[in-house]
C-alpha cells in the first residue's frame, strides 16, 4: 500500500468521503491497471483491424482514467456523482470485457484486457458497496 495510502490519508477531507480508504486505493489501482491494459489492447486491435474492440478499449481506458482521477480528489467528493461514475466505469468494464472475450482465443491482448476489466469491475463493486455502507 505505502505511499498512495499515506497520500490518501493525508488529504484534508479524506475521512469525509465515507469510503474505506483501502478499498478506494484498490479501486484506483484497478482503474489504473485497466486503463493501461485497455490502451495497449486498443492499439493492438487497431493493428489487427478490430475497430469495434479498439473503440471499446479506448473508451474503457478513458472512463477508467476519469473515475480514478475523481477518486484521487476527495476535496470535491460527492456521493451521488461518485456512485454514478463508478457505475459507468463498471458498466463500461463489463461491455469491454465481453467484447474482448470474443477475441480472447485468437488475441492474447484481448484475453488479458478482459481479465483486467473483470477484476476492475469486481474491485470497484466492492468499493462501491463499502461506500454505501459508510
Amino acid at each position: 500500500m505505502g505511499m498512495m495510502m499515506d497520500m490518501m490519508e493525508s488529504m484534508p477531507s479524506a475521512q469525509a468521503t465515507g469510503m474505506d480508504m483501502a478499498m478506494m486505493q484498490e479501486c484506483i489501482e484497478a482503474c489504473s491497471a485497466v486503463g493501461m491494459t485497455a490502451t495497449m489492447c486498443a492499439d493492438a486491435d487497431a493493428g489487427e483491424n478490430m475497430a469495434k474492440c479498439a473503440s471499446m478499449c479506448a473508451n474503457m481506458a478513458d472512463v477508467a482514467g476519469a473515475t480514478m482521477r475523481m477518486m484521487m480528489r476527495p476535496m470535491g467528493y460527492d456521493t451521488g456523482v461518485m456512485r454514478a461514475m463508478m457505475t459507468a466505469c463498471m458498466t463500461m468494464g463489463e461491455a469491454c470485457a465481453a467484447e474482448c472475450r470474443m477475441h480472447a482465443e485468437m488475441a492474447e491482448h484481448c484475453r488479458i484486457c478482459a481479465m483486467a476489466c473483470e477484476a476492475m469491475v469486481e474491485t470497484c463493486r466492492r468499493a462501491m458497496d463499502a461506500m454505501q455502507m459508510a
